[in-house]
């Protein structure tokens, strides 16, 4: 076998081609080996060293290849090679890649989904586990208040699940998840429409009867999500007076909906209108609701009224929720920081430079106070 190292080498992942001699065109199985088309080949660390070479490089590089150049002239020709050298790999890697995302190998796990994708382009499991690998990272981002970071990621799970759903025939689970990422974006129409196509297609008993709970809550809903989505996305896009407007008006309708004050805490704390942002969140843990976002923003509302204490023990218990969440961390350093104790304050800003070396604020913090030393 002999390397090429014209127009075609070294394209993704230390990838070279090479020719197979004119001997090897011998079949596996029902598949027969073209000396004619040239073979991608992934080299390990020791370079262009083919002594060892064996099927197991030439699969790899041919997943590597079909993952990042699924279109390539020779594609079809590849999958079939490598279906014919292990033709159970797709059930092998596809449990690599779960198990890999699950233990939070994230890169690989996507690299593996990738392949998967590239090897069978018309199964729907690698993109559907390449949706939900993506939103597990843009919730992490959004933890870490990588909030433009997050945005971009969701933006990769939207075109993920469009693909899915346009795939014929349909693919059931991609409308189950589909619908709850879209009503975790408060996109509740679409939700509504995913989960009812669910209900047409499904056949899991128990996802069913989920998804008949949530469309139900959803129609009877209608008109307060749209207005609920109006005031959630003015405050989004900046215009918190609006969006404050149409939460108080939500309210209105509904005065016992926590959503609501959640809003109106958020749009006000924007504004610096820190006491009326605490009233609005006390609102919401009144409801008996305490999540980490709303104990957060109403830490901040305290923090800036130099309620310190109040503050400091909203955060102690959104950490023991979420402990590697670095906005709560952060927040943590500040109070600590304002309450006199830079010695305390440092410990939280070099956990999260640990967490995120690349975290600005901390950085931040961590010289200002050494500069005051």
């Amino acid at each position: 076998m002999s390397p090429e190292s014209d127009k075609e080498a070294r394209i993704p992942g230390n990838i070279v081609f090479i020719r197979v001699p004119e001997d090897m065109a011998r079949e596996i199985g029902s598949f027969k080996i073209d000396p004619a088309i040239m073979l991608p080949v992934e080299l390990g660390d020791g370079g262009l060293d083919l002594s060892g070479l064996g099927w197991e490089m030439i699969v790899a590089g041919m997943l590597r290849l079909l993952a990042h150049h699924p279109g390539h002239e020779a594609a079809d020709y590849y999958r079939r090679f490598v279906l014919a050298v292990k033709p159970g790999i797709f059930a092998e890697l596809s449990e690599t890649g779960i198990l890999k995302a699950r233990n939070g190998d994230r890169d690989v796990a996507e690299e593996i989904f990738l392949a998967l994708s590239g090897l069978a382009p018309e199964a729907p499991e690698p993109i559907l586990n390449l949706a939900i690998l993506n939103e597990d990272r843009a919730d992490t981002m959004e933890q870490s208040g990588k909030e433009d970071m997050a945005e971009a990621m969701r933006a990769k799970v939207h075109a993920s699940y469009q693909r899915l759903l346009r795939m014929d025939p349909s693919y059931p689970e991609a409308f189950f998840n589909a619908a709850f990422f879209y009503l975790k974006g408060r996109t509740y129409d679409r939700a509504l429409e995913l989960f009812e196509s669910y209900l047409a297609l499904g056949h899991d008993e128990a996802r069913l009867a989920k998804a008949r709970e949530i469309s139900d809550k959803l129609r009877t809903r209608g008109d307060m999500d749209a207005l609920f989505k109006e005031a959630y996305d003015f405050i989004r896009m900046g215009d918190e007076e609006t969006g404050i407007a149409k939460a108080r008006e939500f309210l209105a309708r509904e005065p016992l909906v926590w959503n609501g004050w959640f809003l109106v805490g958020w749009g006000s704390r924007r504004l610096g209108r820190w006491e009326e942002g605490r009233k609005a969140f006390l609102k919401v843990l009144e409801a008996g609701i305490e999540e980490v976002d709303t104990l957060n923003e109403l830490a901040i509302c305290e923090m800036e009224l130099g309620l310190l204490t109040e503050s400091r023990k909203r955060l102690e218990r959104a950490l023991r929720m979420e402990p590697e969440n670095v906005k709560i961390i952060s927040n943590l350093g500040i109070v600590a920081r304002r309450q006199g104790n830079n010695v305390e304050a440092s410990g939280f800003f070099r956990t999260i430079l640990e967490l995120d070396p690349d975290d600005q604020l901390a950085s931040r913090q961590l010289a200002e106070m050494e500069a005051e030393s």
